[in-house]
């Protein structure tokens, strides 16, 4: 019985279970109003843009398990002291990314094509350092799939038009990222 550990058994189930049950009603139960909010305009922008409502809802999903998983891991103390800086340093750089996405909406023609898809990239890389012993290969695909999705330069491109037909879902995801960071959520 070497090797075995109840509590990892027991860790493991909970992030499977959560995993299979990425569904709005208990995205609802774990994730705030504000952040359920932001997610649905995700959704929107991404199936207005890829046409592909499938696609939309996959990206959702992945982002969302990803998510709670991580969140499973933190709230099981299953980082190390060397985890918890990186995921100090992950926070910043989305906090980083946060206030630019704010402040190219904000501020009309600052958006260029090529900086939040860097930031997000960053982001990516350093979720999959932290959570590398933690979580599955598929699991990290899981993280390449929503940092790639969004970080696309048409996508980003189509959502800070000015008069394009994304900007009221632009406006929201705003709306709620500055709630969040007023809130310190973010």
């Amino acid at each position: 019985m070497e090797g075995f550990s109840s509590k990892d058994l027991a860790l493991q189930a909970q992030k499977k279970i959560l995993s299979r049950m990425a569904t709005k009603s208990v995205v609802n139960m774990l994730i705030d109003d504000t952040s359920s909010e932001i997610l649905d305009e995700l959704y929107r922008v991404s199936k207005e843009y890829t046409k592909n409502k499938s696609e939309a809802q996959k990206v959702i999903k992945n982002l969302i398990k990803i998510a709670v998983k991580v969140g499973v891991l933190y709230r099981n103390n299953r980082f190390s002291n060397e985890d918890l800086k990186m995921a100090e340093d992950f926070k910043r750089k989305l906090h980083q990314g946060a206030m630019t996405a704010i402040s190219f909406y904000e501020v009309e023609f600052t958006f260029e094509k090529s900086v939040l898809p860097h930031i997000l990239m960053e982001c990516r890389d350093m979720l999959i350092k932290l959570v590398e012993h933690h979580l599955t290969p598929k699991s990290h695909g899981r993280i390449r799939h929503v940092f790639d999705h969004f970080s696309d330069e048409g996508l980003l491109t189509e959502l800070y038009k000015p008069d394009g037909p994304l900007r009221s879902h632009l406006q929201k995801i705003c709306a709620g990222m500055n709630k969040l960071i007023d809130e310190d959520k973010l």
